[in-house]
């Protein structure tokens, strides 16, 4: 018996220690396994980025499906009881209506005029206003129950339009997906060695899910936070802003904005804004890792007035990311201007972006 739990005691300590062996060790997947990759392979592991990134896309769309069907079918049954429910409001308010055709509320109006004194006339007053405010409570209660189903019913049909836009979205993205993995298949059948590049693409992978999407966030994040810190940046900057009549006109020097983001966050050491012809990218390296983006200004008027950054290219370690990515990139983090944070009563109308300078028109919101 001693000897079994003795072996059974060495067991217990080996297996952690088997397990932990199986691990992939943390500082493995900090490197790109990338570096060094010829130029046909990059361009696989390219294709290959791609397919992870869309399939994450497919996965998130496929999520929103089901909740917008499952709204849709929350909606459809709001909308088959308030049809119900108007039904007796609509006898009521059709009952109403008739009375005032056949000219049965006039006799009422009749039997106040010709009260005989004045007790009589303010009894038959109060009668008649007791059955006019009756009358309008029934009307008002059918209005208010027809608006509810015209506001869900038409909840319920962009609901609809919603799920078969992404319906259509799915189908396209799935086709891409499919088209991608086709060219990255032939192009691990035409290598010298196959098994080396399937090698490479599932620790590239790994390394992208790992770290790379960390990564990518955490400079968003930080762009976010400068675009909220920017109000503060023009309001402490001398002749940012400039006034003609009605008019606000905003400057913004890169090497200013850089300075000043430097100041609040370490990241922006090795991470700068650089202002273009119609182009702003942000760009930047941190030991092995880099990152680019480019993008541009508008202003948008809904859901508020706002200068809203559009993200067009996404490059990571060289490697540029899908649109699905810039779009998720820009649901996820606010990289909005809000001009009425500086002055309240302005609305913003153009924004440009030239060599080194970033120029933003106020006017006057009345």
């Amino acid at each position: 018996m001693k000897p079994y739990k003795r072996r059974l005691r060495i067991l217990c300590l080996l297996l952690p220690m088997l397990c932990l062996s199986l691990l992939r060790p943390v500082h493995e997947l900090r490197a790109d396994p990338s570096a060094g990759a010829s130029t046909d392979d990059r361009e696989i592991l390219q294709n290959s980025l791609s397919v992870v990134e869309i399939d994450r896309e497919i996965e998130r769309i496929t999520a929103q499906q089901q909740t917008v069907q499952q709204e849709v079918n929350k909606l459809s049954g709001q909308l088959e009881n308030k049809l119900l429910q108007i039904q007796d409001q609509q006898s009521r308010a059709g009952a109403v209506i008739r009375s005032y055709y056949m000219g049965e509320r006039e006799g009422l109006l009749v039997a106040v005029l010709s009260a005989k004194d004045l007790g009589s006339l303010i009894h038959m007053y109060d009668v008649y206003e007791m059955i006019m405010e009756h009358d309008r409570s029934v009307l008002d209660a059918y209005q208010s129950e027809y608006t509810e189903i015209k506001n869900t019913k038409l909840a319920m049909e962009k609901k609809t339009a919603d799920l078969e836009e992404m319906k259509s979205n799915l189908i396209e993205q799935r086709a891409r997906v499919s088209a991608l993995q086709q060219k990255v298949d032939q192009g691990i059948a035409a290598s010298s060695d196959p098994e080396a590049l399937k090698k490479m693409i599932e620790e590239f992978t790994l390394y992208w899910e790992n770290v790379g999407l960390d990564e990518v966030k955490t400079y968003f994040d930080a762009l976010a936070s400068a675009m909220n810190d920017l109000p503060e940046f023009i309001q402490n900057q001398d002749g940012a802003i400039r006034t003609n009549g009605t008019t606000y006109n905003i400057d913004i020097k890169e090497d200013d904005l850089n300075a000043f983001l430097r100041s609040k966050n370490d990241l922006f050491k090795q991470f700068a804004f650089h202002f273009g012809e119609d182009e702003i990218t942000a760009s930047g390296q941190s030991g092995t890792l880099s990152l680019e983006v480019r993008g541009h200004y508008s202003v948008e008027e809904q859901p508020q007035n706002a200068i809203m950054f559009h993200v067009d290219k996404l490059v990571f370690n060289g490697y540029e990311l899908p649109d699905t990515t810039c779009r998720q990139m820009e649901e996820e983090f606010d990289l909005g201007f809000y001009p009425q944070q500086i002055v309240s009563f302005v609305k913003a109308t153009e924004v440009k972006s030239t060599d080194k300078n970033l120029h933003v028109t106020l006017k006057l919101s009345m």
